[in-house]
């Protein structure tokens, strides 16, 4: 007999990369599979800008390969504080900010260093996969709040206050979201920041990796909005600055009155112990944030008409419909035989749809209940990334599906 994993681990999943797992199988069979499933826009048709490019390059041959400093190098906190003094008027010092290996590894920084067992964590419904992953390992719960698919997937204030318990020691806001692609109003944030001040026991970690993909309307810092809140803000290179691979984002500390400081400390600490992020990156990470952005422009464009795409596509297939997203890249259609319980539903829940439409479609779709069993049921997430002509190949090959199943 082997020896047994930990039990915490046994609680871990990542849907967005397990369902890779079975579509490896049938690649391996010589069967195409048309992939919706990964939010990684450097998989497509989008790349790095030539001039990160290039600071990686110089970054090498300029000999910058030994370790960093475990917070990240100075120019890089100076000019990751200066970004969010221009953009968004909130004011960091360069000791309030770390450098980690993109938002996943700042997310589990931050549980490690600020819940204990039996803390609860309120996270939108549904939300990225790694706000529910990582609280086994602190032993802590994650508590799901309602977003209102109907109001274009806006948290649901009412549900909030709710669900806040002497137990709550912090509540996420991802905005855009992930997976819904919903940008959030300054009204909708200012009231979240209303509730939270009023309770006084919990600080706000706000998810802003996709702060400049949206399509319409502006994206808002929270950190602008509640100056005088604990709030803990995730950002980085993956998204907006189309570098996913290159594992370089940062946490950025808003601690009025000290009221961060011992778990920023301890997120400072735990830093100190993984020794360092990606020292070449980060001097690429220099060139992103004093560098040309003109590509953003082309970027968001492509991506508004294939978001328009998709959701005429999705709204125009029997037994699916869904809301438009406003930023991010990500689109998450609901499936009306399950959400709807039609007597005739083809299948038994979101993932056994998904898994038929890997297998008879041969397309690759998240399944919603991955984001979270109560509010991502019967839906699935699809990204917006790829080009017109291989997103119509996906969408007449599900179509066809669908139409069959629902016959």
């Amino acid at each position: 007999m082997g020896f047994e994993p930990s039990e915490r681990v046994k609680q871990i999943h990542y849907p967005i990369r397990e369902v890779t797992v079975p579509a490896r199988i049938l690649e391996k069979k010589g069967i195409k599979i048309l992939k919706l499933n990964i939010g990684d826009p450097c998989a497509y048709d989008f790349d790095s800008p030539p001039h990160l490019k290039e600071a990686i390059g110089k970054a090498t041959k300029d000999g910058w390969n030994g370790y960093t400093p475990s917070e990240g190098y100075p120019e890089l906190l100076k000019a990751v504080a200066g970004r969010e003094l221009e953009r968004n008027g909130v004011k960091y010092e360069a000791e309030d900010l770390c450098v980690t290996a993109g938002i996943t590894e700042a997310i589990q920084l931050l549980y490690f260093s600020a819940l204990n067992p039996g803390d609860e964590i309120l996270i939108p419904g549904p939300v990225y996969p790694q706000y529910i992953t990582s609280t086994p390992l602190v032993d802590a719960k994650p508590v799901a709040y309602r977003t209102i698919e109907a109001e274009g997937w806006v948290p649901d204030l009412e549900d909030i206050k709710k669900k806040i318990t002497p137990r709550t020691k912090a509540l996420v806001v991802i905005n855009p979201n992930n997976p819904t692609g919903a940008l959030y109003s300054r009204r909708a944030l200012q009231a979240i920041c209303d509730e939270a001040g009023s309770r006084g026991n919990l600080f706000i970690i706000s998810d802003e990796i996709y702060d400049e993909l949206t399509y319409e309307g502006e994206q808002f810092t929270l950190a602008s909005i509640g100056k005088d809140l604990p709030i803990v803000t995730l950002n980085g290179l993956s998204k907006t600055y189309l570098s996913p691979g290159w594992r370089i984002g940062w946490a950025m500390f808003n601690s009025p009155n000290g009221k961060l400081e011992e778990i920023k400390q301890s997120f400072v600490r735990l830093a100190r112990a993984r020794l360092c992020p990606n020292s070449i990156c980060q001097r690429a990470a220099l060139a992103a944030l004093h560098g040309p952005k003109d590509y953003l422009k082309e970027t968001n464009s492509k991506l508004k008409q294939r978001r328009d795409y998709c959701y005429k596509r999705f709204n125009q297939i029997r037994g699916i419909s869904t809301t438009k997203p406003q930023g991010a890249f990500y689109i998450f259609p609901r499936i009306l035989p399950l959400a709807e319980k039609w007597n005739n539903s083809p299948w038994k829940n979101d993932k056994e749809f998904v898994l038929d439409v890997l297998n008879s479609a041969h397309v690759l779709v998240v399944n919603g209940s991955g984001f979270g069993e109560t509010y991502g049921a019967a839906h699935f997430r699809s990204v917006i990334l790829p080009p017109i002509d291989i997103l119509e190949e996906a969408f007449n090959q599900i179509e066809r599906l669908m139409e069959k199943r629902l016959k």
